[in-house]
């Protein structure tokens, strides 16, 4: 994908909140403002009394062109959009193509982020006004303020229905998740259809449980034989293939549980299975069946995810080895016994071929229900967080963790606190006025007002603060700050139920629900403890919880859920964060598309900011952040102790996070959320069915509420990838190129020329280096001395100069050099004398670090990451190591350079090794495979044609923000 922006028209320092937003909402209402004496207080804790957000940051114009890179087609143009100086280029085009609204080329059309931001904060908080949420108008004030500073600055996102459709004349759809249900009647089954239509229409998703339809085993009361679920799912298949998820070109999202005692469990299973059967064959007879081939439509079942609803009861029974019934549907008899050990090898074998059916433990989900007394727990939405009553919806919103760990590597509580008060707050709001795709959803959903706060850049935080994912350390501050975090929102719920009551269904669950809310700070008080950041979060958390259950006790609670781990694929990208919900990084490197044009491959700026909390040095970081940037791995990086390898494990790559790593992240989050976690747990091509298995087995003990796995290259539809050395079948079998073959011719220095000798000292070995250069410039010949004249050291050092002279003059460069023999490690190594190479990891090390000072111009050695004192100096001083022109009084504009200079070759603090990306590679899954040499499982984007990455159970393309799920 290619992304250009134009020249930069910076708009500095805008002082009216409301310039350019014209589509905003007004306050005016249908009902005037309702301010009740015991209204909500707002306090301020991110702005100041009579300044607006937008008054205290610098504005700049963009141009947004998105193309698709594979045939050159424009997808989307819209210039001079107006973001804030801070946003990237990335979080800005994925804003402005996914989320603006009003036709592109028109004067409806959104150009700025405020506009953007206006139309929902106004709405929200004419909401909350008009339905008696705030003690005054100040207060309401203070709301709309604080919600628009954190919004502008990233510290958290709305789900992308709110961005879609609050402030606009389409119905003010908020939810991205949608639980529907089905009887067993002709009539119920084709309402399936329709709602799911409906819903798939509006750019969500909706999952459901099939258990309740009569087996093909059972018989109808006419005395022919039911159809059974399995039949029924084949037309729900085809309707959602065929309509595109909210107009666009990506299938739909969709989920379909079916109760592990059903009698039709097994063909249920084999599904997805037996058609990848079908797939291979077809493929394998000529036809083109990789995704979004021609053929493919004619494989059924692909366009839901499938989950087996497991009990207590079959889990125990596969633990011990014994049958287990399957029961008739219309009596609840059992009709037919099976090994619970078999059925259950099934189900992981059917996984294992094809990454199909996930899990659901259904004891466990319904143990943390909190109204049982309206009806159990059945299904979930696609992405299996959401997972509450049939027939209702879930409104998501996710904190940016990352902004709220400090310098000094502490978590700000009292920010963290204060943010989760208001969301939440704005969350409930939105139900108000909230429109559903149908009746029974609506109704529903406004009587439990079930809510999904969440958060992302937890691996991006863990590796910041030099916490390893798998550690007991990461698992314990991944613990508190979910617990910290669903214990202040139902606070908060507390808190609203005494301002504007408890939600409808309270007082038949009332008991359930404080036992839910007990067992909560129950699994607060028995976490454990590792060290002073997490101990310190869990402190206020148990505070918070025991502060809550006493307001609750008196008030009831406002939601009947109150926060999931969402996949936060789009939003994501949209706060910049580097990771996604409770994922871990996706690898060291990414790639970064550049204003003007072009590409560039970063080490992820998390990486430098560990080193420092781990306690290395400046000199230390560098090395191994230049050592990151060649390799994408830490093994071996120079410096780097081996204990300290397991902080930069990532979710692909040389030191892949290993499948019960991530299990075991899950299992300490699980019991501070009212729902469950949007993930998926890799699995290598290697892993076994055991393997699979024993995840499954683990993932209940360990007290999940579900689970989904991927055993890499299990699918045969997947998109073509080539890695280092590898090829397709397409490439193999054209016809071979004509080859030209070149032949360097040497140009040999003349009999005068102009040269520089250095002496040397690295780790007490001293030595000389005299570099002789062509009159026109640049390198042509390098003599080293070193060791005793005679000696075996003298010798090989005389042949290896002559061997880089040679290859000076042949025209090999400088820069590749450079590239090979710095941070080559072998005595001796250390301190050295020259003061802008303080340590070396060899005598070639230093050499080669010293000719790029002396004969590479400074775009080129930035990029490798090597400086002057004085560039490092001014790094620290500026943010940049750019030279300063002394006679220009203007600041330097990064972003004007990049336009007219190579941008990859700039590095400053947030971006500390930039090489430039390889020409075939679009996005950071891409990047990963030309780095590792192997092919990464993840689709295409059906918009702009790269290859997406992993966001929960979901995939998002980090290009154009598009995703495969339902939020």
């Amino acid at each position: 994908m290619t992304e250009a922006a134009g020249k930069s028209a910076k708009t500095a320092n805008a002082t009216d909140p409301a310039a350019g937003s014209a589509t905003a909402p007004a306050h005016a209402a249908e009902q005037p403002p309702t301010y009740p004496a015991g209204g909500l207080v707002i306090e301020r804790v991110y702005t100041s009394p009579g300044v607006h957000p937008y008054a205290e940051v610098t504005w700049e114009r963009r141009d947004v062109v998105m193309t698709n890179w594979r045939d050159g087609s424009i997808n989307f143009e819209q210039r001079g959009v107006e973001f804030p100086d801070f946003w990237s280029l990335n979080s800005a085009n994925i804003v402005t193509t996914k989320y603006f609204r009003g036709a592109v080329g028109t004067d409806q059309r959104e150009w700025s982020l405020r506009q953007l931001i206006d139309r929902v904060v106004l709405k929200y908080r004419a909401a909350g006004e008009q339905h008696g949420y705030f003690r005054s108008a100040a207060d309401a004030e203070v709301f709309e303020h604080e919600l628009t500073w954190m919004l502008l600055h990233q510290v958290f996102s709305f789900n992308s229905p709110v961005w879609f459709n609050v402030g606009t004349t389409s119905p003010q759809q908020v939810s991205a998740c949608f639980i529907l249900a089905v009887d067993d009647t002709m009539d119920s089954i084709l309402n399936w259809y329709r709602e799911e239509g409906l819903i798939f229409k509006g750019g969500s998703g909706a999952g459901l449980n099939l258990s309740r339809i009569r087996s093909s085993k059972e018989l109808l009361s006419s005395g022919g034989t039911a159809s059974g679920p399995v039949s029924f799912m084949r037309g729900a298949d085809a309707s959602a293939g065929t309509i595109k998820s909210g107009g666009a070109t990506r299938r739909a999202a969709k989920m379909v549980v079916l109760d592990i005692d059903h009698p039709d469990i097994e063909e249920f299973v084999q599904t997805k299975a037996r058609e990848e059967d079908k797939i291979r064959v077809l493929r394998d007879a000529g036809f083109d069946m990789d995704l979004g081939g021609a053929d493919i439509t004619s494989v059924q079942y692909q366009n839901a995810n499938n989950s087996v609803r497991v009990t207590d009861e079959f889990m125990r029974a596969v633990e011990d080895g014994t049958e287990f019934g399957l029961r008739a549907r219309s009596t609840h008899e059992v009709i037919e016994t099976v090994d619970a050990k078999g059925l259950f090898r099934k189900v992981a074998q059917a996984a294992w071929e094809c990454a199909d059916p996930g899990i659901q433990y259904d004891d466990t989900i319904n143990d943390w229900h909190t109204n049982p007394e309206t009806g159990r727990i059945t299904a979930s939405n696609p992405c299996s967080e959401y997972m509450s009553l049939d027939n209702t919806s879930c409104n998501l919103a996710s904190l940016n963790l990352l902004k709220f760990l400090g310098d000094d590597n502490s978590f700000d509580t009292t920010k963290f606190v204060k943010a989760v008060e208001l969301i939440i707050t704005a969350m409930d709001i939105s139900i108000c006025f909230a429109d559903f795709p149908t009746e029974s959803i609506g109704v529903n959903t406004r009587a439990y007002r079930q809510l999904g706060i969440g958060y992302a850049n937890l691996g991006a935080l863990l590796m910041a603060s030099g916490h390893a994912y798998d550690s007991d350390g990461g698992r314990a501050l991944a613990a508190a700050i979910t617990s910290l975090m669903t214990g202040t929102s139902y606070r908060r719920s507390a808190e609203l139920a005494g301002i504007v009551g408890p939600y409808e269904g309270f007082a038949r669950n009332a008991a359930a629900h404080a036992r839910v809310m007990r067992k909560h700070a129950a699994a607060n008080d028995a976490a454990r403890r590792m060290d002073d950041i997490d101990a310190a979060i869990f402190k206020v958390a148990t505070d918070e919880w025991a502060r809550g259950n006493k307001i609750g006790e008196r008030n009831g609670w406002r939601n009947a859920q109150a926060s999931v781990l969402a996949p936060t694929g789009t939003i994501g990208l949209m706060m910049d964060c580097d990771t996604t919900g409770i994922e871990p990084d996706l690898a060291l490197v990414k790639f970064k598309k550049l204003v003007g044009g072009g590409s560039m491959q970063i080490v992820n700026q998390t990486v430098p900011r560990a080193l420092r909390i781990l306690g290395y040095q400046e000199e230390q970081v560098e090395a191994i952040v230049e050592y990151i940037a060649e390799h994408g791995h830490v093994i071996d990086a120079p410096g780097l102790r081996q204990e300290h390898y397991e902080v930069f494990d990532c979710a692909m790559g040389a030191r892949a996070i290993k499948p019960m790593g991530h299990v075991r992240m899950m299992a300490a989050a699980q019991p501070f959320l009212s729902g469950a976690i949007s993930k998926t747990v890799n699995l290598p091509e290697s892993a076994t069915v055991e393997d699979i298995e024993d995840v499954y087995f683990q993932g209940w003990k360990l007290g999940l509420k579900a689970l989904a796995v991927y055993r890499d290259n299990c699918k045969v539809g997947q998109p073509l990838s080539v890695g280092k050395g590898g090829s397709t079948a397409a490439t193999a079998e054209a016809e071979p190129a004509k080859v030209v073959e070149y032949r360097p011719t040497r140009k040999r220095l003349p009999k005068a020329r102009p040269s520089l000798t250095t002496s040397f000292s690295v780790g007490g070995a001293e030595g000389y280096m005299t570099a002789g250069s062509y009159p026109d410039d640049g390198l042509g010949e390098v003599f080293l001395k070193l060791g005793k004249q005679g000696s075996t050291l003298a010798g090989v050092m005389d042949a290896f100069s002559i061997a880089i002279s040679i290859a000076l003059q042949h025209g090999v460069p400088l820069e590749t050099y450079v590239q090979k023999f710095t941070n080559m490690r072998f005595e001796p190594a250390g301190l050295t004398d020259d003061p802008d190479i303080r340590m070396a990891q060899s005598i070639l090390d230093y050499i080669f670090r010293r000719l790029a000072l002396d004969y590479l111009p400074f775009e080129t050695r930035s990029a490798l990451g090597i400086h002057t004192a004085d560039e490092r100096t001014r790094q620290l001083e500026t943010g940049s190591y750019m030279p300063v022109d002394e006679d220009s009084d203007e600041e330097l504009d990064l972003e004007s350079l990049a336009q007219s200079a190579p941008v990859e070759k700039v590095v400053t603090e947030e971006e500390p090794a930039v090489t430039e990306a390889p020409p075939r590679v679009h996005s950071s899954t891409e990047l990963l495979e030309s780095l590792t040499g192997s092919s990464a499982d993840a689709p295409l984007c059906m918009n702009c044609g790269t290859k997406m990455r992993p966001a929960g159970s979901c995939f998002v393309c980090e290009g154009c923000g598009s995703t495969s799920g339902c939020s």
